[in-house]
């Protein structure tokens, strides 16, 4: 069921994801050479537990995932595009590397990604996290009161087909409320005018993924949980939680 919230329990909503935000500025500060990545899930859960709040990563077990989620963070790295598991791998000069977080406050979630090179960066790795923000930016700008939610799709898949990157097509956002995930949808390719009409009061997590090339195939990894671009070509990824409102996109987990 949809569900729409109200100024108030928008405004609660922001303040779980002004913690994310700090969360991943804390960890994308700690990602240097030589880190691993459960060090990494270690700064976000002091962040998190520390304002309070709780995570709705650790121990989230969906039916397709063979085991619960050990972290707090999903660290995706180089080919890992999304929900790579926080372990003992140290992260190396140039990787690119994938963050994603949520917490849980007084009861409202958020969710959000972010996208970075650790040491020096590749060109083209610098280019696909640009890209991928340009199309999380996009998919904002579509996100209007009136509007239709395959508005946002096309925005985002707009994005990746002028750049030539792989789009997972059947992966995307989501609805977020009293839990992290929930109605509706959101791909991240659709068709402009089609879909639910798009209310105030309506939240929703977007979340662009692109490959490096033009295919956006994926294949799991041995832990059941890491999706890796097929072509084995790097990813990134980013994500926003945001509120519409009758005064445009509002984003909850900026700073």
């Amino acid at each position: 069921m949809i569900e729409l919230r109200t100024p108030a329990e928008i405004d609660e909503m922001r303040e779980a994801g002004r913690i994310v935000a700090r969360a991943l500025k804390a960890v994308e500060e700690a990602a240097v050479v030589g880190t691993s990545l459960k060090e990494l899930d270690a700064v976000a859960r002091d962040v998190i537990f520390g304002a309070g709040a709780t995570s709705p990563f650790l121990n989230y077990h969906p039916d397709w995932a063979p085991t619960p989620f050990p972290g707090v963070i999903c660290a995706s790295v180089n080919d890992a595009v999304v929900h790579g598991i926080p372990n003992d791998l140290r992260i190396a000069d140039g990787d690119l590397v994938s963050i994603d977080c949520g917490a849980i406050l007084k009861g409202w979630a958020a969710d959000s990604a972010t996208s970075f090179v650790v040491g020096t960066p590749r060109q083209e790795d610098l280019d696909l996290i640009a890209t991928t923000r340009a199309a999380l930016d996009a998919g904002i700008a579509a996100a209007q009161v009136g509007g239709r939610l395959g508005d946002i799709s096309a925005a985002i898949g707009r994005v990746a087909r002028k750049a030539k990157v792989g789009n997972l097509e059947d992966h995307g956002g989501h609805g977020i409320g009293r839990e992290m995930h929930g109605e509706p949808f959101v791909p991240n390719e659709g068709r402009a005018r089609k879909g639910m009409e798009l209310k105030a009061g309506l939240v929703l997590a977007l979340e662009p993924m692109f490959i490096h090339g033009g295919s956006g195939r994926y294949t799991y990894g041995d832990d059941g949980w890491t999706l890796y671009s097929r072509s084995r070509q790097r990813a990134a990824h980013v994500e926003h939680t945001i509120a519409l409102t009758d005064d445009g996109p509002r984003i909850l987990t900026a700073l």
